[in-house]
């Protein structure tokens, strides 16, 4: 069984597993997804934070600039809690949404779909559900197919906390990409309308070690 497949595992067992002005350095090996229009447009940002028509904006932390390795515990929908130190190592993406929440709707296929591309490489996935009890999140997660387990704020407050630095989450959907040592590397802000940009994000970051 891969990595992944353990963590998701223990999941189930139940150990599973703020704005965004900064200077930035948008990602220089995007080769990857040449033909898909978004991943053209934020090609094109020249080193600057990339914003899409729609408002949705990707920003890029160099590593010198990334601030301390984000400590969190969390109680998951699947069941059972979960910690930072469950995805040592890992690339991990953080995606915060609520079932109410129109455009997380819209994009969780695309999360599903990036989460899939890297089935047994060193990334995890973790939803950050705000409002949602574990029975609204797991329907909401058998829906669009997505296989990764949510953290229920309702539940352990602390999850927010841990974040409140990072990215305001009084809007959303926010994905952050934090770097294998637990460092935010990436904000995503808005909805992603195609998993390209995401999966790039998370290749570079694989790339750095």
């Amino acid at each position: 069984m891969t990595r992944r497949g353990t963590r998701r595992s223990r999941a189930r067992r139940g150990r599973a597993a703020a704005s965004a002005l900064l200077a930035v350095g948008l990602i220089a090996g995007l080769a990857a997804c040449a033909e898909d229009p978004l991943a053209e447009q934020y090609r094109s940002g020249d080193n600057k934070g990339f914003v899409a028509a729609d408002g949705f904006r990707v920003v890029e932390i160099p590593a010198a600039e990334r601030t301390d390795p984000v400590q969190f515990e969390a109680v998951l929908d699947t069941g059972g809690t979960t910690s930072s130190a469950d995805y040592a190592g890992d690339v991990l993406v953080v995606n915060f949404w609520y079932a109410g929440c129109a455009p997380c709707r819209v994009e969780a296929p695309e999360l599903a779909a990036a989460d899939a591309s890297f089935e047994g490489q060193d990334v995890s996935f973790l939803g950050v559900n705000l409002y949602d009890g574990a029975e609204a999140s797991r329907a909401f997660a058998e829906t669009y197919g997505v296989e990764y387990p949510s953290a229920l704020a309702v539940e352990d407050g602390s999850i927010k906390l841990a974040f409140a630095g990072e990215t305001p989450l009084n809007a959303v959907p926010v994905t952050l990409v934090l770097d294998q040592d637990g460092r935010v590397a990436a904000r995503l802000v808005g909805q992603i309308e195609d998993a390209s940009i995401l999966e790039t994000l998370v290749r570079e970051m694989l790339e750095e070690t």
